[in-house]
């Protein structure tokens, strides 16, 4: 019975950190996602800028 015990921890503990890993990458994932939707926007708002204010008036 101790056997299937100690067996059961360890099934547990190698789920519970491969799970971690993968939690990990999609947040990593996330934060890149969210930094390029960040600098597109603020591309596009001053790009927006930049033709409403006449920027070419060359």
């Amino acid at each position: 019975m101790k056997a299937y015990i100690n067996i059961l921890i360890v099934f547990f503990l190698v789920i519970g950190l491969t799970s971690c890993e993968v939690i990990g990458g999609v947040f990593k994932g996330g934060m890149w996602t969210g930094a390029i939707l960040v600098i597109a926007v603020i591309g596009l708002v001053i790009w927006l800028f930049t033709k409403l204010l006449g920027g070419n008036k060359g």
